[in-house]
């Protein structure tokens, strides 16, 4: 494990440990009726997935456009929160990979001087540091605490870490093509969760980078916001854009260790990285965890 960034790191860096090198918790399932009980309830069928638009990543495989089949499924109204995470480390004692490691990645913008001062650059994205102490508990390392976050996305946990929750709730991690039409919101083609504009009115509809990125960030707040900010789209999801990168189960692609990641994040700008498009994608390895990933669950 080092501080490396991997092939995505402006929007994730990540460790470059095998999967597997932590031991996960497996725990019984004993929340199963209360997580399962606020899904929403899909009726799944066809749809239009991934994108063509200029302003996409073709090598980040949004395309071709194509006709992709989803069978009925359940998925949560939002990001697992710090509290909802909570409930599971105390029931099962777990603990995070990012605990394991002894250091999480932590947007520099979000530390205190002298921590964004003494923590370890990452190579080629010097934003982001590798932080010790830094972990789901103490988004932006020691002295820091989501006890005032109890209702914000839970962050600094792994792809691994999110399916021990899945497995000890009666859940599991959404498929990619899953995650796209419940974020679709049941508009068909559409850049966002709400239609083709990204404020339309001028209203300000997702938690992104406003200003000039790394640098200047002009907007009411830096980091994540409740996990209901803004309103929910067509299916009831709400941020499934902006606020923090979401898990899916599937690889990044086939052969792939790296597992994908939708949704985009607070650090998103279209600057450098507007993968807050309901047809972009990202990656990261499992066993990795920065201050913008958390992850919803499905059923």
């Amino acid at each position: 494990m080092s501080t490396e960034s991997s092939s995505h790191s402006c929007c994730t860096p990540g460790h470059d440990s095998p999967p597997g090198a932590v031991t996960l918790l497996a725990a019984p399932v004993l929340a199963a009726p209360r997580a399962v009980r606020g899904l929403l309830d899909l009726p799944g069928g066809r749809f239009l997935m991934g994108t063509e638009d200029a302003d996409g990543f073709p090598a980040d495989g949004e395309g071709p456009v194509r006709e992709v089949a989803v069978d009925p499924f359940r998925i949560a109204p939002t990001t697992v929160t710090n509290a909802q995470y909570a409930t599971f480390v105390k029931a099962t004692g777990h603990v995070t990979e990012a605990e394991e490691f002894g250091f999480s990645f932590v947007f520099a913008g979000l530390l205190a001087q002298e921590l964004a001062a003494t923590a370890p650059p990452v190579a080629g994205v010097p934003w982001w540091r590798a932080v010790s102490g830094a972990s789901w508990k103490h988004p932006e390392g020691p002295g820091s605490s989501v006890t005032t976050r109890q209702n914000h996305p839970v962050v600094h946990v792994s792809w691994n870490d999110a399916r021990a929750y899945c497995s000890w709730s009666g859940t599991r991690l959404p498929s990619e093509a899953e995650w796209e039409y419940a974020a679709r919101g049941g508009l068909e083609q559409r850049r966002y969760p709400w239609g083709d504009e990204l404020a339309p009115g001028g209203r300000t509809l997702l938690n992104i980078w406003q200003g000039e990125f790394p640098t200047t960030h002009t907007g009411p707040h830096l980091g994540t916001v409740p996990v209901k900010s803004y309103r929910p789209n067509g299916h009831g999801l709400y941020n499934a854009v902006g606020n923090v990168w979401e898990w899916c189960e599937d690889p990044f692609a086939p052969g792939h260790e790296s597992r994908t990641m939708r949704g985009g994040s607070f650090l998103c700008h279209d600057s450098y990285c507007n993968r807050y498009r309901v047809a972009a994608r990202s990656s990261n390895t499992p066993d990795s965890s920065t201050s913008n990933i958390g992850f919803r669950v499905a059923a």
